[in-house]
């Protein structure tokens, strides 16, 4: 059955959010200093700038293609049924990564307006959040081309699939717990006690796609001979 494209109205939350930190960085543009700051070290110190014309202009216009591009990608899709449902996990995911970057940009304009805006504690707890969501919503995720675990594996079965994504989901949700934490310890070389384990808890799911693919594999039953 041939569907139309949902597009931006599935987006619409996501999209609002975009245009209202757009407003507020018009607002904010008279009175930023020509150049702001743009980039955060691992020690909570700016360490780049750009004039603020990229701020308020240039980042917004960004957010913007990046909505239209995720409100285009589920008509590329050939498994698409599962972007045309108003509940799909993707709309979900999509609309809360835009009005995550929307809040960003808003910060971004309060702290270069010298809001009492600590960059280093808000940034790993607002990307925490995302990944609890993500995490909580990613058992839900049907086989797609775009979203998810997609390994090889995962793509070439659809129970390795579903096994898959419920233990990144898991992995997910300790990532959000973990970075929530992160946001909250003091040490400028904080990162490092955290990296080990991010890695470890993002490749995980990757490796287990392999190998509950090959307990399927050896666990299908053999074809008949051709010969006689």
């Amino acid at each position: 059955m041939n569907h139309t494209s949902p597009g931006p109205r599935r987006l619409s939350v996501g999209l609002t959010a975009i245009l209202i930190a757009l407003g507020v960085s018009l607002w904010a543009y008279p009175h930023l200093p020509d150049r702001v700051a743009t980039h955060w070290g691992l020690s909570g110190q700016a360490d780049g700038w750009s004039p603020k014309a990229v701020l308020v202009f240039v980042i917004p216009a960004i957010m913007l293609l990046l909505g239209v591009l995720l409100s285009l990608l589920p008509r590329l899709d050939p498994r698409g049924e599962e972007f045309h449902r108003p509940t799909s996990v993707y709309w979900i995911i999509m609309n809360s990564v835009l009005v995550f970057v929307a809040g960003l940009q808003v910060v971004l304009v309060g702290v270069n307006l010298g809001w009492p805006i600590k960059i280093p504690l808000l940034v790993p707890i607002g990307i925490g959040i995302l990944f609890l969501l993500i995490g909580n919503l990613m058992p839900r995720m049907r086989p797609n081309w775009f979203m998810g675990i997609r390994t090889p594996w995962t793509l070439s079965s659809d129970r390795v699939w579903r096994k898959t994504h419920r233990l990144g989901g898991y992995c997910f949700m300790m990532l959000g717990v973990l970075m929530v934490a992160f946001g909250f310890l003091s040490r400028p070389d904080r990162f490092l006690y955290v990296i080990g384990v991010v890695v470890v808890l993002a490749l995980l799911p990757v490796v287990y796609s392999y190998f509950a693919w090959r307990r399927e594999s050896e666990a299908a039953p053999t074809p008949p001979s051709d010969r006689t």
